[in-house]
């Protein structure tokens, strides 16, 4: 079936992923007409679940019931600390069982959530806080002790509530189970009534900091509608990649197990994951920190059917040594984003673990998921993005912004749907750059083709301009990626004399394999025209240093060639 036939069998009316136009901030909008209209909403009707698990992490397991009773205690427990609508509240944790509890019991009394990097530094933690004016920091024990000596700067902040504290708490601290108790205990939770508060799907629920490679963070303002779109447009993606290999998609979701690992901090995790997750009464696997060894174990211990995050992690999948040693057959998809990815995993994960591959496009201002790719089409086309979901729409502008660009043409990629946030912020002057009459300004230079899919084939401001002639990272990376002896690469570019720029490969070796500068070099030169071949190669024993969403960071792979530079 093709592309277009599938979306209309798909958004007919009255079936599961019909549309409907509103208008948003003035623009009207096609959108999802079956999403639920708020966190609210979702969380009332995932209770239905009742007593199938929800997440596990460690010994700890939280069912659907369980969950919803510590939502209910726990936004209760807010709104007597004066929380009220439209108050932010943060969220600085690694993935944990209280992750979701917190998210969904301040988002349902209309409150902002404000998802925080749990990787950043004490400093870009309080950054965080002051550029949000958070009222109610919620944290781990980690990030408590990263951020104690802060509060005292913090106007806004009136309380801080910290999960499995290790030490006796000073205010203005107060413990996380002594307002909802422990995981284990929330199931025996008393049954009270959930929070009753007016909320449209237009209202603000989040505020997502953006992970870029320059700059100070910039918070994405997401309503419920953004993040609520992502439940149908992942449902939308399944269905379409069923329609299109000729079987019927169930009126009911299976069961599947996920091992997550991803932050949630992350929109990719909490809003193209969780919700989606959620909605089809998903059972959540978390780690502490991903390591590969201990994955496989989980894998093969919770029959999980579903994992993924960056590419980096379904290469160690694939090459681990351990490998042989765990049966991984209940992996039906391994999915990701964030990072380009080379044709060959594509390939090796269909042909090794027999599972299908998985990627999309998107981004912190898109609340996640604008594009998906995923089953036949992904392998027929490894270096797409995919083509967009039902409700979103791309085109392709000059770097000027003033003209759509023919199909074919490289460009800066734009994109608008009820996925788009409201803006920055606090941030009038960088909204009004960024966003136009409901058109988000990627920043990503890509191409369409005739049957609409995207190929991303850098960031703008990454591309190398050598002697006037383009070079798009991606497209040098991905026959890095393809050499038998590579598992990491990133193509950056360094200052030349005459001309411009010249590009440089940063690159991670598979566990026991050899390749020498000149070999990969001539594989670049047999494949590529010859102004694209790296002039060095560096190597590196270790994974490529990335964000928080797998972008590598390639401003600090630059101090790897001082003398190419300075030459």
């Amino acid at each position: 079936m093709s592309l277009e036939d599938a979306k209309a069998a798909l958004t007919a009316p009255g079936a599961r992923f019909e549309m409907e136009t509103v208008t948003i901030r003035g623009v009207p909008t096609r959108v999802w007409k079956n999403a639920p209209p708020s966190l609210a909403v979702l969380q009332r009707l995932v209770r239905a679940y009742g007593d199938r698990v929800f997440t596990i992490y460690e010994d700890e397991r939280v069912t659907y019931e369980a969950n919803y009773r510590a939502v209910c205690h726990l936004a209760a427990k807010l709104q007597a600390l004066g929380v009220v609508k439209g108050d932010r509240v943060a969220l600085a944790m690694r993935n944990l069982p209280e992750w979701p509890v917190i998210f969904f019991a301040a988002t349902s009394i209309g409150a902002i959530l404000v998802p925080l990097n749990a990787w950043w530094t004490g400093g870009e933690l309080e950054y965080g806080l002051k550029d949000s004016g958070s009222k109610i920091l919620f944290v781990d024990a980690e990030r408590h002790e990263r951020l104690k000596q802060c509060y005292g700067v913090l106007p806004d902040l009136e309380t801080v509530v910290v999960s499995r504290a290790r030490t006796a708490l000073d205010m203005p601290a107060t413990s996380l189970e002594g307002l909802i108790g422990s995981p284990a205990e929330w199931a025996s939770l008393p049954d009270i009534r959930f929070p009753e508060v007016e909320i449209a799907p237009e209202d603000d629920a989040t505020i997502f900091y953006t992970s870029g490679t320059t700059g100070s963070p910039k918070g994405a303002l997401g309503t419920h509608r953004n993040i609520m779109t992502n439940i149908l447009s992942g449902g939308y993606s399944a269905a379409r990649t069923l329609l299109r290999r000729g079987e019927i998609p169930p009126a009911v979701p299976d069961h599947k197990v996920s091992l997550l690992v991803i932050p949630l901090f992350h929109v990719t995790a909490c809003s193209a994951g969780l919700m989606g997750m959620m909605a089809a009464g998903a059972t959540i696997v978390f780690m502490r920190r991903w390591d590969p060894v201990l994955a496989m174990g989980l894998i093969e211990r919770e029959k999980i059917n579903m994992t993924g995050g960056v590419p980096t992690i379904a290469w160690q999948l694939l090459e681990h040594p351990e490998r042989a040693n765990h049966d991984l057959s209940s992996l039906e998809t391994i999915a990701y984003g964030g990072a380009p990815s080379a044709p060959e995993l594509v390939r090796r994960i269909y042909e090794e673990f027999g599972a299908l591959p998985s990627n999309g496009w998107g981004m912190t201002e898109t609340m996640a998921t604008v594009t998906s790719h995923g089953a036949e089409d992904y392998l027929s086309k490894p270096t797409s993005a995919g083509p967009p979901v039902a409700v979103a729409d791309l085109k392709i502008m000059d770097l000027e912004g003033e003209t759509e660009l023919p199909l074919g043409e490289v460009g800066e990629l734009w994109a608008r749907g009820p996925m788009i946030v409201k803006g920055y912020w606090a941030k009038p002057e960088a909204t009004a750059e960024t966003f136009r009459d409901g058109w988000v300004k990627t920043g990503d230079l890509a191409r369409l083709d005739e049957d609409g899919f995207v190929y991303i084939v850098d960031r703008a401001k990454d591309i190398i301009i050598r002697g006037g002639e383009n070079i798009y990272s991606s497209e040098v990376e991905d026959v890095l990626y393809a050499h038998p002896a590579v598992c990491d690469a990133a193509l950056i570019g360094v200052p030349h004399r005459t001309l411009g720029e010249e590009p440089v490969a940063v690159v991670q070796l598979a566990r026991g394999m050899e390749a020498s500068e000149a070999e990969l070099q001539a594989w670049v030169r047999e494949r590529l025209a010859g102004f694209k071949v790296p002039v060095a190669v560096r190597f590196v024993e270790e994974v490529l240093p990335r964000n928080a969403n797998g972008k590598i960071l390639k401003k600090d792979l630059k101090a790897l060639f001082v003398g190419e530079a300075a030459a």
